[in-house]
């Protein structure tokens, strides 16, 4: 009865045949773009398959606290002549030792001698694995959490006035920073980290900067620290630049009211948005190019990160569900006014 029914339809019906053509059509186009590698539209696969075809690897991460951060405030006016300001951010007492024309190839080679031979965990080991192969050592002893500037120069009577052409057989500079206590060397993982710098000199006016930072464990390993891409995002422009005055007296007033440093605060909120949604934190970083710009509800659905279009092999979180909530409710409890109850 019912195929009966479906003849007398198919052959009075000119629609039923147009539906049946169109159906045909979009699972045909469907099979060619997924054997293409284009992707099957969305609307034909349930939700499940669509998450899971979308989903990219999550590289297991293990926490390891850093004890060691350097910095250089004013890159602009660092050279071989005038030296160059460093700024150490150490967690506990350390050694910082900066070494001038430090030698390419003997210290690749300690750190090497790091990893099968013996561990760097002072300057005498990397001087030792080096074998005296720099041109001039200074060092600075920084207490804990001390963030004051430290200035390194060439001696006068060294005459470098730069260090040849590129590329070159000697690093401009190199900074190590090792744990001055004992104690503390059988605590933290890592034990030292080495920072090959570069000064701009008379044959290579590139602007300082930090090229390599090493991280050297106690186990013998040594890892390449890497710099992550965070998201462009900036606030919207303001009427303080065409106005300076008004802006003047506009944070004066925020400044009474004490709302000065909220605003400030919501503005650096606000650069840290997920690029896609603008309105997640930003969480997972990409790799291997390293982009940080999405959030945890938007990182499930890209396979080709959404700056540089190159397909993500494997991706990790700055941090957990549960260290997101304990910040948020930390940060809720900081803006709560004086005096109010729960």
């Amino acid at each position: 009865m019912a195929a009966v029914f479906l003849v007398t339809l198919y052959e009075y019906s000119p629609l039923f045949y147009i539906a049946l053509v169109s159906v045909c059509f979009l699972v045909t186009s469907a099979l060619v773009l997924g054997w293409f590698g284009l992707g099957v539209p969305v609307i034909l696969r349930n939700s499940e398959e669509a998450e899971s075809s979308t989903r990219v690897l999550k590289k297991r991460m293990r926490q390891v606290k850093n004890p060691f951060g350097l910095e250089i405030p004013n890159p602009a006016a660092a050279s071989v002549s005038r030296g160059v300001t460093l700024t150490p951010d150490c967690l506990e007492d350390c050694v910082l030792t900066c070494y001038w024309g430090c030698n390419v190839q003997k210290l690749h080679e300690a750190l090497q001698k790091h990893v099968y031979c013996f561990r760097i965990k002072t300057p005498q080991a990397l001087e030792d694995a080096l074998y005296n192969e720099y041109l001039y050592k200074q060092q600075h002893f920084i207490k804990k959490n001390d963030k004051a500037e430290k200035y390194c120069q060439l001696p006068e009577d060294a005459q470098v006035v730069d260090f040849g052409p590129v590329p070159r057989a000697r690093y401009p500079l190199v900074a190590l920073l090792t744990l001055a206590d004992e104690e503390d060397r059988e605590i933290y993982d890592i034990i030292a980290m080495v920072a090959v710098i570069h000064i701009p000199d008379e044959s290579y006016r590139l602007s300082c900067r930090i090229l390599y930072q090493y991280l050297l464990l106690a186990q013998g390993q040594y890892h390449d620290l890497k710099q992550l891409f965070m998201s462009a995002n900036s606030p919207a422009p303001s009427s303080s630049d065409a106005f300076p005055g008004e802006s003047s007296t506009d944070t004066g007033l925020l400044e009474k009211a004490g709302l000065a440093g909220d605003e400030l605060e919501l503005q650096e909120e606000n650069t840290k948005d997920c690029v896609v949604c603008q309105n997640g934190p930003v969480n997972w970083v990409l790799l291997p190019c390293r982009h940080t710009c999405l959030c945890d509800g938007c990182i499930k659905y890209f396979q080709q990160c959404p700056m540089c279009r190159q397909f993500v092999q494997e991706s990790f979180p700055l941090c957990s569900k549960k260290e997101q909530d304990e910040d948020e409710s930390t940060h809720v409890l900081q803006h709560v006014l004086p005096g109010r109850v729960f």
